[in-house]
């Protein structure tokens, strides 16, 4: 394929993502093929060469396909799927009161962490419930 069409196609790709870090990915590359130096292309996209470097490298090895996103793992879940499959059930099937709260009969973020935090010994913010 010539630098032409690769350039073509990753316009195309640049106008159909709405991902900024893919978006951002695509024009190194274009801009690597349109012969602008790694260091320069990095001040463009806020990054360094080494990370423009590793774009490029992708490319080079997978091609428009070696720039996706890979998934973040993440950090551990905390509550093992049993856990969260008795969250649930607990959340829709019984009000606070049915499991030891005092006269509470809607579930609240602060309500669900204690609950959480009194079963499984694990706590949580109301932000992370």
């Amino acid at each position: 394929m010539t630098k032409c069409n690769e350039i073509k196609l990753l316009e195309e790709a640049m106008r159909s993502t709405n991902d900024k870090r893919l978006y951002e990915r695509y024009l190194a590359v274009k801009l690597r093929l349109e012969g602008h130096t790694l260091p320069a292309i990095g001040k463009v996209i806020g990054r360094s060469r080494q990370a423009v470097g590793r774009y490029w490298a992708a490319y080079q090895k997978d091609g428009i396909s070696g720039l996706n996103l890979k998934k973040s793992p993440g950090k551990p879940q905390k509550l093992t799927k049993e856990q969260q499959d008795q969250l649930a059930d607990t959340i829709i099937n019984k009000v606070p009161a049915d499991v030891g709260f005092e006269a509470k009969y809607t579930w609240t973020l602060p309500l669900i962490a204690s609950w959480i935090e009194r079963e499984f010994n694990q706590s949580f913010t109301p932000r992370g419930v």
